[in-house]
């Protein structure tokens, strides 16, 4: 079997010239935006940062998060191809280091006529209801938490994949690596359960919009950052078994990733209409004000978009068996997926600070190619420093017969 990843020149180039479009959309946008007189150029140069930093950071996480899941499930499914979601995981501190760059600049280094436009909480003035959540929503729990959080997510993907790595070497039939991964792995849930899933889309995304909450929206970033990893993962996978590699990882595992974008993407859906519903029909004005402007104000062609990618195309392309198990349609669909979920994001944060002067356009999708270039060159790195094989690992053999 071809065990070893070389990153083919192809890959290689194709990462590095994303990630100097992504520069060059940075320092022409420092220019032109950052350098503007216009307060909302100004805005938009940070908070598209922001969001792409976001995102990509939770979409990574919830590489971590699929590891410990199945790990915990005792699943061999993943074990195939277990060296994707490790090499996604240990790579949260690439994402970590530049989101907590980008937050604390926004957070402590970006005013405009002493105001913050898109954390207000930072500079409350005299709004009696941002002065209510400042108990939570202040600089020092903000350092706090994001510094803690991202520490934590980082030590753990990188632990998860030093343990792995570890099993290599250990005695054929040791199950000590098994049972300290297990370990780990519940103490990582406790970890997400105290970030991902309550305090840190909080902070980040919902303070955006500080006057307005949502006791789902946790959930609702959770199910979007997680369809968005298990997409990641399948597009790694696929490309691998182009490649020439990974000669154990058959349809039927495939076709399980496959399953899970498809499950996850109904998830999401439901966090969705239960966020909206549970909000929108009790006509309370500080709440609704959240709605209003995405659905039917300037940003509603990209809110209904946002349902049609991530709704309505998993549930009509990848509902029937064959599709799920066809590389192509799965491959289309999880760019699909994670495009969708980049727009779910951008819906997240641009409303709040932008209003009506909102845009799509060479800045927005510069960054956003940079960061794609960023986790494609990073993750190629990573593979290549180990087996894609775990071949000592106790439930290998279960992989190689599993049936989906």
């Amino acid at each position: 079997m071809n065990e070893r990843f070389e990153i083919p020149a192809r890959l290689r180039n194709t990462s590095l010239a994303l990630i100097i479009i992504g520069i060059l959309a940075l320092v022409i946008g420092g220019v032109t935006l950052l350098g503007s007189s216009d307060h909302f150029e100004q805005t938009r140069f940070w908070i598209v940062l922001l969001h792409n930093s976001v995102f990509f950071l939770l979409m990574s996480v919830a590489c971590i998060f699929i590891q410990a899941a199945a790990s915990l499930a005792q699943g061999a499914w993943i074990v195939a191809y277990k060296r994707v979601p490790e090499a996604i995981g240990a790579n949260v501190w690439v994402f970590g280091l530049i989101t907590i760059i980008i937050l604390f600049a926004i957070a402590f280094g970006f005013k405009i006529d002493g105001h913050n436009p898109i954390y207000h909480w930072v500079t409350p003035g005299n709004d009696e209801i941002l002065k209510g959540k400042s108990s939570f929503l202040n600089p020092g729990m903000f350092v706090g938490f994001t510094v803690v959080t991202i520490a934590l997510w980082a030590f753990v993907g990188r632990k998860f994949r030093a343990i792995s790595i570890a099993q290599e070497s250990a005695p054929k039939n040791s199950t000590k690596n098994y049972w300290l991964m297990f370990k780990w792995s519940a103490a990582f849930l406790f970890i997400y359960a105290l970030t991902q899933m309550s305090t840190t889309p909080w902070m980040w995304i919902m303070s955006i919009d500080a006057h307005w909450y949502s006791t789902m929206f946790s959930w609702y970033t959770f199910g979007s950052a997680f369809v968005s990893g298990m997409s990641l993962i399948l597009l790694w996978v696929v490309y691998l078994k182009n490649q020439g590699h990974m000669e154990i990882v058959s349809k039927e595992h495939v076709h399980d990733l496959g399953k899970f974008m498809f499950a996850f993407s109904i998830f999401w859906t439901y966090t969705w209409f239960a966020q909206y519903m549970l909000i929108w029909y009790s006509n309370i004005p500080e709440e609704t004000t959240y709605f209003v402007i995405r659905q039917h104000g300037p940003y509603a062609m990209i809110w209904y978009a946002t349902f049609i990618i991530n709704f309505c195309m998993p549930i009509l392309i990848l509902m029937s068996r064959p599709s799920k198990r066809n590389y192509f349609t799965v491959s289309f669909m999880a760019m699909t997926i994670i495009f969708g979920h980049w727009l779910d994001f951008y819906i997240m944060t641009m409303p709040g600070p932008l209003k009506e002067h909102w845009h799509l356009s060479w800045y927005e999708l510069g960054i956003f190619a940079g960061f794609a270039g960023v986790m494609m060159f990073s993750v190629a790195r990573m593979l290549t420093k180990s087996s894609l094989v775990p071949s000592n690992h106790p439930l290998l053999k279960e992989a190689i017969l599993h049936q989906s």
